[in-house]
Parts: C-alpha cells; sequence; structure tokens
C-alpha cells in the first residue's frame, strides 16, 4: 500500500527541504531530508489509512503545493510546469501535519502511536529514529526544518485536524 503514496510522499518531503533547506554540505542535506521524509511518511500514512484512501489519492491527485507556496512567501515557484511537475503531488495536509511532526516530539511520538497496527507498514521494518529522537547532527542539519516559529505558518494549516485525528477513538483503527 506504501508503493501508492510514494509519489505524494517524495514530492511533499522535497518541497519541505526546500522551503527549510539544510544550510550545511551534503551530509547535512541528507540529514534534513531524512527527516522530512520521516515526518511525511508519518504524515501520509495518517492521512491516507487504508489502501482504498491511497488508490484514490493516487488517482485524483493531492493538490498540489500553490498554497504553500503562497504561505511561506514562495509565490510563483510552480510556474514552470516543466521544472516544477513535482509540485502538483504535494499534499498540503500531509505537509503541514508533517510540519507539525517535525516542530513537536511529543506529538510525533503520538502520531506514530496511532500507526500501531496499521497496514502501511506491515512486513517492513520501519525507522522513524530521526523524526523521534535526532541527535545533534540531526538537529543542526535541519535547524530550519524543526524550528517551531518558521514552520508555524504551515503546520497551523491543518493542525487541528491532526489532533482530531490523534484523538484516541474509532477513526485512529481505521
Amino acid at each position: 500500500m506504501s508503493a501508492d503514496l510514494a509519489p505524494l510522499i517524495a514530492a511533499t518531503a522535497q518541497w519541505l527541504t526546500r522551503a527549510y533547506p539544510s544550510g550545511g554540505g551534503a551530509m547535512d542535506l541528507a540529514l534534513c531530508e531524512a527527516q522530512a521524509r520521516q515526518a511525511v511518511t508519518v504524515a501520509a500514512w495518517l492521512r491516507y489509512p487504508t489502501p482504498m484512501d491511497a488508490a484514490l489519492v493516487a488517482v485524483a491527485g493531492p493538490g498540489g503545493s500553490d498554497r504553500l507556496d503562497w504561505v511561506t512567501g514562495a509565490d510563483g515557484a510552480g510556474d514552470d510546469p516543466d521544472a516544477y511537475g513535482w509540485r502538483t503531488w504535494v499534499d498540503e495536509v500531509v505537509a503541514s501535519w508533517a510540519a507539525c511532526l517535525l516542530a513537536a516530539p511529543g506529538l510525533a511520538e503520538a502520531a506514530l502511536g496511532a500507526l500501531t497496527g496499521s497496514g502501511h507498514a506491515s512486513g517492513t521494518p520501519v525507522d522513524f529514529r530521526r523524526l523521534l529522537t535526532p541527535d545533534a547532527r540531526d538537529r543542526r542539519a535541519a535547524a530550519l526544518l524543526r524550528h517551531p516559529d518558521l514552520l508555524a505558518p504551515v503546520a497551523g494549516l491543518h493542525q487541528d485536524r491532526l489532533l482530531d485525528r490523534l484523538k484516541p477513538g474509532p477513526a485512529l483503527t481505521a
């Protein structure tokens, strides 16, 4: 099922790392990308909990990065469809939820806990260490990506929906 979400996860993680880039070299860039991808993966799995949800977004498309670009001041970033076609696969809600998870480690733990028993990671060992317990090098590499004040405009877009999703109840067992 996770393969259906691969383009969405890749594009949304790429959007996050372009909006909140690493300031260091190649290793810092790789660490920043790993953290973004882990946060986006958890957010996507929460947003699209069933195979049907994942299939529907694969068919309909996630909506693109236009509003996110506007909120972060990158207006017009997607004007050239040949250069930025990947932006159509960015999911605004997933980006917002991932921003919430990156800014608040406790929320990331709750989100991962909500995925216990879901079909997304079944049969595959999944490690979200860089998201849940980043070391000093991870934090330095993703200083912008994890800065709560900088993430606030994006995180605030759909934070209430994430908090509703993480409330205990029948919605989490889907």
